[in-house]
């Protein structure tokens, strides 16, 4: 029974767009190695040029980060399955401006208007 490695969204482009990808191997290294030797366009985004894996890079067995099992020397079983998950980083780009605030505005039994409430202005009053 092959080994699964789940490939996220951003990373299909560099395996023929597929969702998972079967592979064999004895260890998470070995799992990885065999990926990235079939669709190569994937090694420099999962590797450093040093050949290690890249810190924004996680990769889980069964539901396990290998970050706390053997990283890439922990044994596989036949049928376990690998998930990449990139890190999600960065924040706002650019912040716009708050929006002023509309008033609640109600027509009275006499026909005039009235602001109920105004965050911008701090309460009601008579227009």
């Amino acid at each position: 029974m092959p080994n699964t490695i789940h490939i996220p969204t951003p990373l299909r482009p560099f395996t023929d767009k597929q969702e998972s990808v079967d592979v064999s191997g004895g260890t998470v290294g070995e799992l990885l190695a065999d990926l990235t030797t079939r669709y190569e366009g994937l090694r420099k985004h999962l590797y450093t040029d040093e050949g290690k894996l890249r810190n924004f890079v996680n990769v889980y067995l069964n539901d396990e980060d290998i970050r706390y099992l053997q990283r890439e020397q922990t044994p596989v079983k036949p049928g376990d399955s690998l998930s990449i998950v990139p890190s999600v980083a960065g924040g706002a780009g650019h912040v716009s401006p708050k929006p002023k605030a509309k008033a609640d505005v109600a027509v009275a039994a006499d026909g005039s208007l009235t602001r109920v409430g105004s965050s911008e202005e701090g309460g009601a009053r008579w227009l």
